[in-house]
């Protein structure tokens, strides 16, 4: 029996699932950045004036830790790569004093998410 593969979209669910009850006190800080997707033209030249920016993370913890304003999550599937917009993206709020990560899967979320809000 072949093991099947969760869409990144389906582990980035369960990853906020469990934030919401494993981090109840912190609700409404892990937000998501819809920035993928298929769109016209119109409604993307419409999104770009809005401030969408190609790279940002798909996910947002917005609170401070340890000697960081907040952390931005990138969530890949097992064998998926950063974009070169992605890596300028890292680069940007890294030397802005947020910690940037990079999860491979649910587990990988939920420590580096438990290892970040323990600082």
């Amino acid at each position: 029996m072949a093991l099947v593969q969760l869409t990144e979209s389906a582990v980035q669910q369960q990853c906020v699932r469990w934030f919401a009850i494993a981090h109840r006190n912190l609700s409404g800080v892990l937000f998501s950045v819809p920035n993928e997707g298929k769109r016209s033209r119109s409604n993307a030249n419409r999104m770009k004036a809005q401030g969408i920016v190609s790279g940002v993370a798909d996910l947002v913890l917005a609170v401070a830790r340890g000697d960081f304003h907040g952390l931005f999550i990138e969530m890949k599937s097992e064998k998926g790569r950063q974009t070169d917009n992605q890596k300028r993206f890292q680069a940007d709020v890294e030397k802005q004093g947020y910690k940037y990560i990079i999860c491979h899967g649910f587990d990988e979320f939920t420590a580096e998410v438990t290892k970040y809000l323990d600082l």
